[in-house]
């Protein structure tokens, strides 16, 4: 299957199991939606790591899964309280900042110059930020202008996502240094398994009745658990044929699969508006990727 589509249902798996936590697990802690989609792959995908012998793993790739395990799980406790307390719209789109502040991180502490591509694709993700918030200002004078970014700042659902984009910005960066010492194909189902595991040995050991949360609305927490695994398997298949700022960048088109959901399932306005920048922030990711 060629990597576009891979990516592209990728984006859709994920957007589907935020729009499907949100929906029909809205009444979960946020501990325990994280069990719901940390755990459930984990168990679904721990078959797959029999079918490959694993390789000598050096002390090296420890250490990046002892810096990823922690910054995932809170990047995920997050997440979740976000989409499932604050629209969709308003929340998703956000996580299009991850590559902003890659490359910002990469200037500011690393010296790396920013091309004009770069430059252009910060201002889009900016630009859809900015657009995303537009009910809250108008093309007045510059105190309206800028209204729509004070409501980003006044907004937590909007806080926690930029948070959550942050805590990627990161991940991604130990992602690609694990990878060195194995396989993506193989590497995918193993670190979910890991974090599985360390997610139920974390919230389950401190309190029990957490893991009831993972058979309370067993078809919800099977239909979610499924597509995030969906959205595993899909991820490293592609990553295997394309680049990964390539994959990561059509994979942020799920934000826009979000807005949709948000708009049919939980009546969010403004969907035409949302849209348009969305698709911005998608535009900004694809120029930084490029």
């Amino acid at each position: 299957m060629p990597w576009l589509t891979l990516s592209l249902l990728c984006a859709l798996s994920l957007a589907t199991a935020d729009a499907a936590t949100k929906r029909w697990l809205g009444d979960y802690g946020t501990r325990e939606i994280t069990l719901v989609r940390f755990v459930i792959p984990g168990l679904l995908m721990a078959p797959l790591l029999v079918l490959q012998p694993l390789p000598e793993l050096p002390p090296a790739f420890w250490y990046w899964i002892a810096f990823l395990l922690p910054a995932e799980i809170l990047a995920m406790l997050l997440y979740m309280r976000a989409i499932r307390d604050y629209p969709l719209a308003l929340t998703l789109p956000y996580l299009a900042f991850t590559p902003v502040l890659v490359v910002m991180t990469g200037w500011g502490l690393l010296g790396e110059r920013v091309s004009s591509l770069g430059l252009g694709g910060i201002f889009l993700v900016m630009l859809g930020a900015w657009l995303l918030n537009f009910d809250k200002g108008a093309l007045g004078d510059w105190r309206d202008l800028v209204a729509p970014l004070k409501s980003i700042a006044r907004n937590p659902g909007s806080r926690m996502m930029l948070g959550v984009a942050l805590l990627y910005s990161l991940t991604s960066v130990g992602g690609k240094g694990a990878m060195h010492y194995m396989p993506p194909e193989q590497f995918g189902p193993y670190y979910f398994a890991l974090l599985g595991a360390a997610t139920l040995v974390l919230f389950v050991g401190h309190q029990p009745r957490l893991v009831r949360a993972l058979w309370r609305r067993p078809g919800p927490v099977l239909l979610v658990g499924l597509l995030m695994s969906a959205m595993v398997l899909t991820h490293f298949l592609a990553i295997q044929k394309v680049e990964v700022a390539y994959m990561i960048a059509v994979k942020r088109t799920s934000l826009l699969f979000g807005m949709v959901y948000g708009a049919l399932w939980f009546g969010e306005r403004h969907l035409g508006l949302h849209l348009v920048a969305g698709v911005l922030m998608v535009a900004g990711v694809f120029l930084i990727a490029l």
